[in-house]
C-alpha cells in the first residue's frame, strides 16, 4: 500500500489544484502568523471555496481553544494539527471533537514517542535549529536512523526536509505511512510550485 501525503502550507489556488489533481491525501493550513504560510480564517475560506480540494487540515502552534474556534467558524477543517502537549490535545480534542494531530521533535532516538498521549496521529519531524523562530516548517531533514526500532503508539507521519528527490528512499528507510511536505516543494519560502507537487506525490505513490 502506498503512502498517504499531505501537501502543507497551500496558499494560492494554483497549488491548491496541483495538490488535488495529483492525488494527495490531504492539505495543509497554516494559522500561525510567523510562517511565511500563514492564511486568515476568511483567505482560508475563500480558498476552499474556490474548487475541490482534499481534506483540509489545520496547523496551529500552542493555539488557545477561542484561536481554534475562530477558524472553525470559518473553515470546515478534517483534522487540527498542534505543537502542544498532550493536555492541550486532550483539551482540544474534548472541545472540538475532531482529530488531534501532535507534531513532534525529534533528534535523538529517546525523542521518538513511546505513547500517543491522546493523540490521533503523531507528525514526526526534525528539531527546529537553535534560534529557530518557528518550531517546525524549517526545512531541517530528520535523520531516519533515529527510527530504527521505533514502535509507532500510534497512525504516523514523516515530515521534515521532504522533498520529490528523496521521499521515496525516507518511505523505504522509515516505513512511514504517509509523509508531509511544505517547503520541498517551494521555489521560495510560502511560493509553491505545482510541478513539484505533482512530482512529490507520483514519488510517495511509486515508493
Amino acid at each position: 500500500m502506498s503512502a498517504a501525503v499531505k501537501i502543507c502550507g497551500i496558499t494560492d489556488r494554483p497549488a491548491l489544484a496541483a495538490a488535488t489533481e495529483a492525488g494527495a491525501d490531504w492539505i495543509g493550513l497554516v494559522f500561525f502568523p510567523p510562517s511565511p504560510r500563514f492564511l486568515t480564517p476568511g483567505a482560508a475560506s475563500a480558498l476552499l471555496a474556490s474548487g475541490p480540494h482534499p481534506d483540509p487540515v489545520g496547523l496551529f502552534v500552542r493555539p488557545s481553544l477561542d484561536e481554534i474556534a475562530e477558524v472553525l467558524a470559518r473553515v470546515k477543517l478534517a483534522a487540527l494539527q498542534v505543537y502542544g502537549d498532550a493536555a492541550h490535545v486532550a483539551a482540544l480534542r474534548a472541545r472540538f471533537g475532531l482529530p488531534v494531530w501532535r507534531a513532534v521533535g525529534v533528534s535523538a532516538p529517546a525523542d521518538a514517542p513511546a505513547e500517543a498521549a491522546g493523540a490521533d496521529r503523531l507528525v514526526l519531524e526534525a528539531k527546529p535549529p537553535p534560534g529557530a523562530k518557528r518550531p517546525g516548517g524549517n526545512a531541517q531533514r530528520l535523520d531516519w536512523s533515529l527510527l530504527e526500532g521505533w514502535r509507532p503508539p500510534a497512525p504516523w507521519m514523516l515530515a521534515g526536509g521532504l522533498d520529490p528527490a528523496n521521499v521515496g528512499a525516507a518511505i523505504r528507510a522509515t516505513g512511514a505511512p504517509a509523509v508531509d511536505v511544505s517547503s520541498g516543494v517551494e521555489t521560495a519560502p510560502g511560493r509553491k510550485d505545482p510541478g513539484l507537487i505533482r512530482a512529490f506525490v507520483a514519488a510517495a505513490r511509486a515508493a
